[in-house]
């Protein structure tokens, strides 16, 4: 198959001209025949690399898919491109799934989508059988295959058995995807699905665009929350909570308080969850509250939120619930509410399970989840290590613990008061008791042991729970407890807790002093590369109010029209012909035909009234098909190391060179480096803030350019400057 065929089907079906990193390499070994794993983060583009193959393979391309909701949603996605795909599940009459099944036998359907509990009935098999033998089976794709393994966040029984089609189809090419998959994960999949000799690719999990946030949850949490919502007016957000009680809860509050919103839980009938997952994706309302029941697999692209309430139950449901956050590459913020009493909360309903070994699994996620909570490093870093991914990079730049200056407090008499009453206690109690008694509270087990004639007893009543909780989990990250498990958490004293008791050691708390709301967020490169002017903005508006009547019209998503990078494309580039409008991403033949006439007469009749407008002058977008982890490894970096200092010669901004080269903003700083070193003569003004690059030049000038770290520490947070001090410096040393 050559690749020119494969690019225009690229183009001719779904509108683009180059392929995402790693998707070129996958789409070529599927069509090749070979069993593959692709680990792909949410927004990556996994599910492109198994519908282009099946328009281009002969025979019928198998889709498993483990909710209703993903199927619907990628099918009105292929057949709003002119592909034919369908899906056929418990959703459907008997009659329809009859009808679709023999669309699928007379070869008039390219890719069909089912559950695994639909594909493994003796009837569909035997259905695979007949279309095997007659037009032929292409390839078994297996979406969210981690839900294969009982050590993933979504296990499902039946994805276990999914292997058995290897016995059945022998010669039939096994394609899983997935978003999230520990290295035990990514085991279990290849050894239950029987896959041979596969290809395994892993891209990076990093997702720049998200940045991450932890705040502390207390009784004015509800305000903060409020205050979120109300600065980002219209914008789709998910929060998830733990509990439908809790769920319910915080919905009917918000709406009081007039946020317009939609709960989502399991308790809900099916047809009440089906229309507020409805109504949330055509954008009919912007809030959805939900369990972690909403979500797996959904993807609307325009997510600007996602905003755990409640204490997640691992982190690698944590990556993917917040991962759905951001799925078009523009900034989304991703924050977590983290409290003692949820973590306590969570603790008694793991406790609550019959099986051992699975409340083991249980709480060594939770302690893992905790960890993320308190850490004072960047959080990004935590993430990936999760899933043996290492970041490399000092400063992320877009979280919480990166943006915001680390400052601690002296607690050293507080820590030595818990301490003691772990002390008295004969360290035979968890954190619960302990913070019980220095609160003082009259509980009935305080009272049979006697606690309320120790020392320690209402020692910290002028302290919450919550800041308790801070204080005990703190030192038993900082080595200052031994926690054991016999039963239930205990905590032990140890040699480090003897020093402390003894004045030899102090002990340090991180004070919270978040970031001003948004300061994160900002920090993220945007795919926007220019700020939109009012009348943009308002061509904007008028451009998604006629995507929305027009999605109303065929019953389909407003992002299945176009995604509001297309809206945003179009704003810039302002099309009126049909080549121009062939240009904006996404646009292939099919969308061409379909709405090249009404959006760009609202483009016309705005120019009309605004003559001022004109096309915003954007570099050409160089093609690059290579693998996310590979970019320093290539063989064509020279070329596009001149790319780049070409683009920066014409006056480009380091955004807008990073968008038509596909390369991280640090890449492309590392290539105007390299260049400055060998003698280009660079511009810096559009590479550089004004007030960053004088901040530079400034600490050059005090304290000399031998080294980087003085000059970092010098800039400290005063600016944003340290996250490329060590590009700007080589950038102005040369100058």
């Amino acid at each position: 198959m050559k690749l020119l065929h494969v690019e225009q089907a690229l183009k001719q079906y779904f509108g683009y001209d180059s392929f995402r990193p790693g998707q070129k390499e996958i789409v070529e070994a599927v069509l090749e025949q070979q069993d593959m794993l692709v680990l792909m983060p949410t927004g990556g583009g996994k599910s492109l690399t198994y519908q282009l193959p099946a328009l281009l393979l002969p025979g019928l391309t198998i889709v498993v898919s483990p909710l209703i909701a993903l199927m619907q949603d990628q099918v009105s996605r292929l057949q709003a491109n002119g592909i034919e795909a369908t899906f056929v599940n418990s959703s459907l009459p008997y009659e329809e799934c009859a009808r679709r099944e023999r669309a699928a036998i007379n070869g008039k359907v390219k890719l069909l989508y089912v559950a695994p509990e639909r594909l493994l009935k003796p009837s569909f098999l035997a259905l695979l059988e007949h279309i095997n033998k007659t037009n032929g089976l292409a390839l078994l794709a297996v979406d969210e295959a981690h839900c294969v393994s009982e050590w993933g966040h979504d296990f499902r029984p039946e994805y276990r058995q999914i292997g058995t089609l290897r016995d059945r189809f022998p010669q039939l090419p096994i394609l899983a995807l997935t978003a999230t998959a520990t290295e035990r994960v990514r085991q279990d999949i290849l050894d239950q699905l029987k896959l041979r000799q596969p290809t395994v690719y892993l891209a990076s999990f990093n997702r720049p665009n998200l940045s991450y946030e932890v705040r502390s949850k207390h009784k004015g949490s509800y305000a903060e929350l409020v205050q979120i919502l109300r600065q980002k007016p219209g914008e789709s957000i998910i929060i998830y909570c733990l509990s439908r009680s809790g769920v319910e809860k915080l919905s009917t509050d918000l709406n009081d308080d007039g946020i317009p919103n939609l709960p989502y839980h399991a308790g809900l009938s099916a047809k009440v969850r089906s229309e507020h997952q409805e109504r949330f994706i055509r954008d009919d309302v912007p809030v959805l509250v939900a369990t972690i029941a909403f979500g797996m697999g959904i993807a609307k692209p325009d997510v600007r939120a996602v905003i755990h309430y409640d204490l997640p139950k691992n982190l690698e449901g944590y990556y993917q619930e917040s991962g759905r956050a951001g799925r078009d590459g523009e900034p989304a913020e991703c924050i977590l509410f983290f409290s003692y009493s949820d973590r306590m909360r969570t603790e008694y309903f793991i406790a609550q399970k019959e099986n051992e070994q699975q409340q083991a699994i249980a709480l060594k996620q939770l302690q893992q989840v905790i960890k993320y909570s308190e850490s004072s490093q960047c959080r990004r870093r935590l993430l990936l290590g999760y899933f043996s991914e290492d970041f490399l990079e000092e400063n992320c730049g877009n979280c919480d613990n990166c943006v915001q200056p680390l400052e601690t407090e002296d607690r050293t008499e507080d820590a030595r008061k818990f301490l003691t009453c772990v002390y008295q206690t004969r360290e035979r109690f968890g954190f619960t008791h302990i913070i019980d008694i220095l609160r003082g509270a009259n509980t009935q087990k305080i009272r049979d042991y006697r606690h309320n004639q120790l020392t320690t007893y209402g020692c910290g009543k002028q302290y919450s729970r919550d800041e308790w909780g801070t204080i005990a989990h703190t030192l038993l990250q900082q080595g200052f407890l031994t926690e054991h498990h016999d039963g239930y958490p205990t905590y032990h004293l140890n040699a480090n807790a003897v020093k402390l008791l003894k004045g030899q050691a102090e002990f340090r708390l991180k004070v919270t002093t978040r970031p001003a709301h948004g300061q994160v967020a900002t920090a993220a490169g945007s795919t926007t590369s220019n700020p939109l002017n009012a009348d943009q903005i308002a061509l904007l508006q008028n451009l998604r109010t006629l995507r929305k009547r027009l999605a109303d019209e065929r019953a389909v998503a407003p992002y299945v029209v176009f995604t509001d990078i297309a809206l945003h494309a179009m704003v810039q580039s302002l099309p009126t012909s049909q080549a121009d409008f062939l240009k904006i991403p996404g646009v292939g033949q099919q969308k061409l035909a379909s709405y090249f006439t009404p959006f760009t007469e609202e483009i016309k009749a705005y120019l009309q009234q605004h003559p001022e407008m004109v096309p915003v002058q954007k570099p050409p977008v160089q093609k690059s098909s290579e693998p996310a982890k590979s970019t320093a490894r290539s063989s064509s970096a020279l070329h596009m190391r001149r790319n780049a200092v070409g683009l920066a010669l014409q006056g480009f901004n380091l955004r807008e060179i990073a968008q038509a080269c596909d390369r991280h903003p640090s890449t492309v700083l590392e290539y105007l480096s390299v260049a400055l070193e060998e003698g280009e003569q660079i511009d810096l003004t559009n590479l550089v803030d004004a007030g960053h690059y004088n901040a530079i030049v400034e600490a050059l000038q005090e304290i000399g350019d031998d080294k980087l770290k003085p000059i970092k520490e010098h800039l400290g947070t005063t600016t944003h400057t340290t996250r490329s001090a060590s590009s700007a410096h080589n950038f102005v040393a040369i100058t």
